[in-house]
Parts: structure tokens; sequence; C-alpha cells
């Protein structure tokens, strides 16, 4: 599997806060209000199931969507399984646990987001850390779309300031798990730089 980072226990609250602003509600009736904030992104990444299917639906398509085919950690039902399949994606499978960011999640994402056409990343396992490699490695200008269970959408415009705020909170998991070979690979791709040995 090559490289990955895990999160502790301990430390998943850190990643439960909102990075951006929530939208409230729930389907299309989220998207639309968000829709209205969302301006002309330089890249829109799309984290989720749920999420990925009201924009898909809503006639608003991401640059880059990961997806898992899960929902609060069970399958996500047919209806969105086969919506968030959309023509016109090229198509990018990755194995990534539960509560784990590994190197090929992150090449995946750094591939998507550089690519000049559309690229949909399918997550074998879990996507629901996508979003923290995502909004590292979107150039600014960005927005970046999550979902927050039973609650809403998150959307997260990218700025410098906010890629300082996800790398720190990223180095405090690093740092509980101590350095080495493994994170050090992982802060190498995330800075862009291929690793080209595995």
């Amino acid at each position: 599997m090559g490289a990955q980072i895990s999160l502790p226990e301990s430390v998943r609250p850190l990643f439960r806060k909102l990075f951006g602003i929530l939208y409230t509600g729930s389907g299309d009736d989220t998207i639309r209000k968000l829709s209205k904030d969302l301006g002309s992104p330089t890249k829109l990444i799309s984290v989720g199931d749920v999420t990925t299917f009201h924009l898909l639906s809503s006639d608003i398509i991401p640059d880059v969507l990961i997806v898992d085919d899960r929902t609060k950690r069970g399958p996500a039902s047919d209806r969105v399984v086969v919506g968030t399949k959309h023509k016109g994606f090229r198509e990018i499978s990755v194995d990534n646990p539960a509560g784990v960011i590994t190197g090929d999640l992150i090449d995946a994402v750094g591939d998507a987001i550089a690519s000049n056409c559309r690229v949909r990343i399918f997550v074998r396992g879990e996507e629901d850390l996508a979003a923290v490699p995502a909004m590292i490695m979107a150039p600014e200008g960005s927005a970046v779309l999550y979902g927050q269970p039973d609650q809403g959408v998150v959307l997260v415009q990218i700025t410098e300031s906010k890629k300082e705020e996800i790398r720190d909170l990223l180095a405090k998991i690093i740092e509980a798990q101590g350095h080495n070979k493994d994170t050090e690979t992982i802060w190498r791709k995330l800075d862009g730089f291929k690793d080209h040995q595995g």
C-alpha cells in the first residue's frame, strides 16, 4: 500500500470542526443555497457520495469528484451510486482504508487536480479524509465541498491561509505519530513531489 498516515481517535475531533461555511439542509435545496456563493472557482472539488450526487443532479459539474459508494459508514443507495457515475469523467480507483490518508490517495488527488479533464476518483475503502489533501493541493481560488453528516454541506474557499490551517492540523497529527519514512513521503507528495519508487 505504500506510505500512509492514520488518524488516531484522539485527533479525530479536530477534523470534525468546520473548515468552511456549513449550508444546512438536505439535497438539492442545500446545493441551491450554496451555489449562490460558489462563484466560478479555479477548480471545484466534491468529496462524498451524497454531496456529489446532489451537485450533479443540480447541474453543477465538479472538476474532481471523490466517492466511495458509501454514506455514513453504510452502503450508498443505488440511486446515489448510479447518480455519481457521470459521463465525461476519467475514472481513477485507489485503495484507502478508513481513518487513513494513503500516499496513493494523495497521488490520485494531485493528478486529478492537475488534469485538464474532469476526474472521478473512486476510493475502495473510505474517502472520509480525502478533503484534507484536496484542500492542501487545490490551487488558490478553488472550492472544496464535502458533506457534514446529518447537517448539510460545507463549502471551503481555498486561500493560502486556509491551506496553511490544514497543513498545521496535519502537522499535529504527524507529530503525534512521530516522524518516519512514511510521514516524510506523505509531506513530499502533498508538496507536489512525485515518489517514483513505488
